[in-house]
C-alpha cells in the first residue's frame, strides 16, 4: 500500500519490481481523479478515498507500506497507529520524514511548515521515535541533498509554465502556487537547507 497522492508512477516500479498488487490511498477528491487517470491502464492498481489515520482494511492486510511525507503532519502518530494495525507481522514499513536539525528555527522556516501543515521531527530523534513504536529500524538514510534538486525543478517548473495559466487557473491554484514559490525561495536563497531537511527509514513491525 502507498499512502499519499502523487504517487503513480511509484506503484508502477513497484508493479514491475514484481508486486503483484498496489493500492494508493488518498484523503481528497482532486487526488482521487488524478490518481485514478495516471493508472487506468494498470490493473494490479487501484486507489482509495480514505483517512490515513482511519482505513477500511482488515488488521495484518498488507506486507508493505510506504509513505513518502505524507505522515509528517499532526496526525503522524495516528496514522502510524494505523500502519502497525494493517501490517502484517514482520511487514515493512518505508516511511519518508521531513526532519529539522535543530529546534531553534527561524521565523520563515516556522512559516512553511505551518503553511504546509507539516510537523517535522528533530533528524537525531527520528530513530528513536520509531523504535518507540515497536518498529524495528533497519536502514536509515539521509536524503537532505535531494530537496535541493526538488526545490530547484519545483521553481523552474513554476516559471516555466505560470505564464501558461489563464486568469481563471491563477486564481483557482493561488494558495499552491505561492506556497511552491515561497518553499522554493525559502530553500534555495534563504538558507533553508541549514534547517530542514529529510529522511528515509525502512522498518519492520515487531511482533507483538
Amino acid at each position: 500500500m502507498i499512502i499519499g497522492g502523487n504517487t503513480s508512477e511509484l506503484a508502477r516500479e513497484f508493479i514491475e519490481a514484481k508486486a503483484s498488487h498496489i493500492t494508493i490511498i488518498v484523503e481528497d477528491n482532486d487526488s482521487l481523479l488524478q490518481t485514478r487517470l495516471l493508472i487506468k491502464d494498470k490493473e494490479n492498481i487501484s486507489s482509495k478515498l480514505m483517512e490515513f489515520a482511519n482505513t477500511d482494511f482488515n488488521e495484518e492486510t498488507f506486507d508493505l507500506v510506504y509513505a513518502q511525507a505524507s505522515i509528517s503532519t499532526i496526525g503522524r502518530n495516528k496514522i502510524i497507529k494505523e500502519v502497525k494495525r494493517i501490517l502484517k507481522p514482520g511487514g515493512i514499513f518505508c516511511a519518508g520524514e521531513n526532519v529539522i536539525f535543530t529546534k531553534k528555527l527561524p521565523v520563515f522556516i516556522k512559516d512553511i511548515f505551518e503553511s504546509s501543515g507539516i510537523i517535522p521531527l528533530l533528524k537525531d530523534e527520528v530513530h528513536k521515535f520509531y523504535s518507540e513504536r515497536n518498529f524495528e529500524v533497519l536502514y536509515e538514510h539521509d536524503l537532505s541533498a535531494t530537496l535541493k534538486d526538488f526545490y530547484r525543478m519545483s521553481s523552474s517548473m513554476l516559471n516555466n509554465n505560470i505564464n501558461s495559466l489563464s486568469e481563471q487557473e491563477r486564481s483557482f491554484y493561488k494558495k499552491t502556487l505561492k506556497q511552491i514559490s515561497h518553499e522554493s525561495n525559502a530553500y534555495l536563497n534563504l538558507g533553508g537547507e541549514n534547517y530542514f531537511g529529510f529522511t528515509m527509514l525502512v522498518l519492520r513491525k515487531n511482533a507483538k
